[in-house]
């Protein structure tokens, strides 16, 4: 081990351009082929459009927006500030974890690819179908979600453009996120030049929409502000559960919903040139630069909200929407708002590629029922489209639970545990059994990936176990948090799956190359 591996950070590579007799395949696919799988996708994301990718799926002002109820009822403005700070330090300790791995195996299959390889080989197909099934779960239930979130938007912007006369039923709501799905399932199906275009535009609408949100609350709550000491200490425990330290940690579902989907820049890999330099800059990137807007966000949602309880009770779905209309008038809310939306679509956009590529690299392991049809590449977009229409329609199906504010509320946790409980596998597997398994990449963590690995994986634990609470201590059928029940669900079908038929079959990954070829290195692979 060089001393830069040891201490872990980026390294250069140098390159030997050769001219053999046999196929040549550039440095990516070579390596994707020594991965086992042939290169199917066009590689045209840059390191940019990457990078965009990567924070557009967080969604910061929209996700903010989202879950702002978390924070405001456990603890109020600490809550807001102090209950998104905490979180961060340590999901940063996942996303480094995740870009290590990411920059050894680039490849759509990600995580449940990185848990086949580090596992014992007795377990191998094993951790990759539980960490397989983890993650497809996380990812279709996350577009519902963030569709759902949009569906909300966009009812709450006719309730005040109406002043209220306009309340729109579940039914209705139910109806625009069929519409916002079939919207996106067309986005998602185009090829991967116009997506990887289209990220740039995700990323200035963005940014763009966060810091004005930030300003406009700021700047137009003029000396209605609170002062900074409670926008920084003032706590109220709006819950239900007695205890006010538990129910501060009840805030950190906030952060946790939105720092999702970071793992999106392994999954299009395939599609990035210099992905095992390019993936993990963008996961980690697109963490930190979601982190640091949106606690600026919230400590200026802090300082505007001079009336917590007013917030709470409000009769729109989004709380925070009830803060911009009193900060921000009528038509000064449905201006950001209207952009608030915009950023909302185009993460369940971005969300909607990240799901597709998930299930078609599963379905290329032929993990999934009806695999041959999810595994197929469009030949005109060169895209799996099979597989998009596949996500939009469980979505679909996922989103009648809207029909109850419960069982929504608890698909928005099952997201967050799937897709957290597939980031912890491959990481508890390299620093348990793969640790001498993995061949670093371009980034590594060098003699840290231990204690990283270590403080990300009983973090996750941690938040699993917190995710499964109700929000109040004394729980009604209204308000019981079902993610239990859907996560248990998902598990018992795979499990059953597995021990029924799976394990007579699913071997794990599967190679899709077999010919010898040379890499512009002039080293043999095989495609």
């Amino acid at each position: 081990m060089t001393e830069s591996e040891k201490s872990g950070g980026f390294t250069d590579k140098v390159v030997d351009v050769h001219t053999p007799h046999r196929p040549v395949l550039n440095a990516d696919d070579a390596l994707l082929a020594e991965l086992g799988y042939k290169a199917e996708f066009k590689r045209e994301f840059s390191l940019l459009e990457t990078i965009a990718f990567a924070f557009s799926i967080m969604g910061v002002v929209a996700s903010v927006t989202s879950t702002f109820s978390f924070p405001l009822v456990s603890g109020g403005h600490v809550g807001m500030v102090w209950g998104w700070l905490i979180p961060c330090f340590f999901v940063m300790t996942v996303a480094l974890s995740m870009a290590e791995l990411a920059s050894s195996m680039p490849t759509s299959a990600g995580l449940y690819y990185f848990s086949a390889k580090l596992a014992p080989p007795k377990w191998a197909a094993l951790a990759s179908w539980i960490t397989g099934w983890a993650n497809v779960t996380g990812q279709i239930t996350l577009v519902c979600s963030i569709d759902f979130t949009c569906a909300q938007m966009i009812t709450s912007a006719i309730t005040v453009s109406t002043d209220g006369a306009t309340v729109l039923s579940a039914g209705a709501t139910y109806g625009i996120l069929l519409v916002i799905l079939f919207c996106h399932g067309l986005v998602c199906s185009a090829a991967t030049s116009i997506l990887a275009r289209l990220n740039l535009f995700y990323v200035v609408i963005n940014i763009g929409t966060t810091v004005a949100a930030i300003i406009a609350l700021l700047v137009c709550s003029g000396g209605n502000k609170v002062s900074t000491k409670d926008a920084f200490t003032l706590f109220e425990n709006s819950t239900g559960w007695t205890n006010n330290g538990w129910a501060f940690l009840l805030a950190f579902t906030a952060p946790m919903w939105t720092l999702t989907g970071y793992d999106s820049a392994a999954h299009i890999s395939e599609e990035v040139s210099g992905a095992a330099r390019t993936a993990p800059i963008a996961i980690l990137l697109g963490v930190a630069g979601t982190q640091i807007l949106g606690w600026l966000l919230l400590i200026a949602a802090s300082f505007a909200t001079t009336s917590v309880a007013d917030l709470v009770t409000t009769d729109l779905p989004l709380p925070l929407g009830q803060l911009f209309l009193n900060v921000l008038g009528k038509r000064g809310m449905l201006a950001i708002w209207s952009l608030i939306i915009v950023v909302q679509f185009v993460t369940g956009a971005a969300q909607g590629v990240d799901a597709s590529r998930v299930v078609f690299a599963f379905a290329r392991d032929n993990a999934l029922p009806g695999s041959r049809w999810w595994k197929r590449i469009n030949p005109r977009t060169q895209t799996p489209v099979n597989a998009v229409w596949l996500v939009i329609i469980s979505a679909a199906l996922c989103g009648l639970l809207g029909f109850s504010t419960a069982a929504l509320a608890s698909l928005a946790g099952a997201s967050v545990i799937g897709l957290y409980v597939s980031y912890a596998a491959p990481i508890f597997l390299r620093i348990t059994y793969g640790r001498d398994k993995l061949v670093p990449g371009v980034f590594s963590l060098g003699k840290w990936y231990l204690p990283i690995g270590i403080i990300a994986v009983v973090w996750v634990t941690f938040i699993v176990v917190l995710l499964f609470f109700p929000s109040a201590q004394n729980t009604t059928a209204s308000n019981m948090n079902y993610a239990v029940v859907i996560i248990m669900a998902v598990f018992a079908f795979a499990s059953l799956s597995w021990v029924l038929s799976a394990r007579n079959w699913f071997t794990g990954p599967i190679k899709t190359v077999d010919e010898p070829t040379l890499s512009v290195d002039g080293k043999e692979s095989v495609e």
